[in-house]
C-alpha cells in the first residue's frame, strides 16, 4: 500500500518551502471534507501553486526587467515564458524566464509568404491580401543578426551584475541571477522574434515565435512557440473550467514524487494532457480525471500510431516519435498513475 501521508507531506513541502501560514491555511482548507489519503494526494497534486508564492516569482521578474529597461543603452521587447504564465508550476519557489528580445530585426517565414502569394494570385481573400502586402514591402536585414544579439548579451550581462550579488554568466543560453530579496532565481534569455507565417496572416502574437541565443556558439536556436503554447493551455483550461491545467500539475507531481526516472519534461506532459479530447474530461470531478490521465497514457503505451502521431501542444515537436527513452518514461509514469488509480477504484 502506497504511503499517501508522506506523499502528502512531499508535496506541501514543494508547494509551501517557506512555511507561509496563509498558504498552508487554504491548503487545508482545499482539502477540507475529503477522508482518504489517496484522495487528498490527488487534490493536493492537481492543486495551483498558493498565489503567494507566484507572485514573489512575478515580482522577481519585474524587478529584473526594470534594472535591464533603466541600464540598457537601447530598448527591447520584454516577454515571460514557462509554467508560471500557465500556474502549473508545482514549486512554490519556482524561478522564472524573462526573454530579452532584440527590436532591431527580426527572423521571418518569408518564402512561405512568397509562396502563398505566387500560387494565389487572384485570390482577395482577406489572408492573401495582408500576406502580399507584407510581401511587398519586406527588406532584409542586411546587418550582423548573431553580432547583434551577441551585444545584447554582453549589455544585459553588464547590467545585471552591476545590480545583483548572485549572478551566473556562464550558461550559454541564460544569465541566472537571484533576488535577494524575495528569494528567487530569473533566467534572463536574450532572443530575436520570428515573425511566422500565421503571424503575417493575422492571426496574432501567439503565433509569433523567438530564436534564443546561443552565445557559446553564437548562433540563434529555434524558432519556438512558447507564446502559442502558454495561449492554448490557458484557452483551453478557462474553457474545462481548469481541468486541464490539474491534469497536467497532476501528472508533473507523480513524475517528481516516483522512486523511478521518469524523463519527462513540462513540455513532454503539457502535449500528453492538450491531446486528451475536451468532451472527456470537461465535466468530470477531480478524482475522475486520474481515470481520463490513465487512460490517455495507457492509450499511448500501446497505441504506437498515437504515440508516434502525439506533437506537442504548439505542433512544432513531435513527442515519442523515434524516441524509445521517452517511450520507457512514459510506461513507468502510466505505471505510477495506474497504482494511484486502482486504490481509488
Amino acid at each position: 500500500m502506497t504511503d499517501y501521508r508522506s506523499l502528502i507531506n512531499r508535496i506541501e513541502d514543494r508547494y509551501n518551502p517557506e512555511l507561509i501560514t496563509e498558504a498552508r491555511n487554504r491548503t487545508i482548507a482545499s482539502l477540507a471534507g475529503i477522508d482518504r489519503d489517496v484522495a487528498k494526494y490527488v487534490k493536493l497534486a492537481m492543486n495551483e501553486v498558493d498565489s503567494l508564492y507566484t507572485q514573489k516569482t512575478l515580482d522577481a521578474g519585474e524587478s529584473a526587467k526594470r534594472s535591464l529597461q533603466e541600464g540598457l543603452p537601447y530598448q527591447v521587447d520584454f516577454r515571460y515564458q514557462g509554467s508560471i504564465m500557465t500556474r502549473t508550476h508545482i514549486k512554490g519557489v519556482s524561478d522564472i524566464d524573462l526573454l530579452t528580445i532584440t527590436k532591431v530585426f527580426q527572423d521571418t517565414d518569408y518564402t512561405k509568404a512568397k509562396e502563398l502569394v505566387d500560387n494565389n494570385p487572384y485570390s482577395y481573400s482577406s489572408d492573401v491580401a495582408r500576406v502580399r502586402a507584407w510581401v511587398n514591402n519586406f527588406s532584409r536585414y542586411t546587418g550582423d543578426a548573431n553580432g547583434n544579439l551577441r551585444q545584447l548579451r554582453f549589455d544585459d550581462e553588464r547590467v545585471l551584475k552591476s545590480k545583483y550579488t548572485i549572478c551566473d554568466t556562464t550558461k550559454p543560453k541564460a544569465i541566472k541571477i537571484t533576488n535577494q530579496h524575495y528569494h528567487r532565481d530569473v533566467d534572463v534569455v536574450v532572443a530575436s522574434w520570428h515573425d511566422s507565417l500565421d503571424y503575417i496572416k493575422g492571426l496574432g502574437d501567439p503565433y509569433r515565435g523567438i530564436y534564443i541565443y546561443d552565445k557559446d556558439n553564437n548562433r540563434r536556436l529555434g524558432p519556438d512557440f512558447p507564446f502559442l503554447s502558454i495561449d492554448r493551455i490557458n484557452t483551453r483550461s478557462i474553457y474545462t473550467e481548469g481541468r486541464l491545467k490539474k491534469m497536467i500539475r497532476f501528472l508533473k507531481n507523480v513524475k517528481t514524487d516516483s522512486e523511478w526516472p521518469i524523463d519527462l519534461s513540462s513540455f513532454d506532459i503539457n502535449a500528453i494532457c492538450y491531446d486528451i479530447n475536451v468532451n472527456e474530461y470537461k465535466d468530470s470531478h477531480y478524482l475522475d480525471l486520474v481515470r481520463v490521465v490513465w487512460l490517455k497514457l495507457f492509450t499511448l503505451c500501446w497505441n504506437e500510431t498515437e504515440a508516434n502521431n502525439l506533437k506537442s501542444v504548439d505542433d512544432t515537436e513531435y513527442i515519442f516519435r523515434d524516441k524509445p527513452s521517452k517511450m520507457a518514461s512514459l510506461r513507468r509514469l502510466k505505471d505510477e498513475v495506474s497504482k494511484i488509480y486502482n486504490e481509488i477504484k
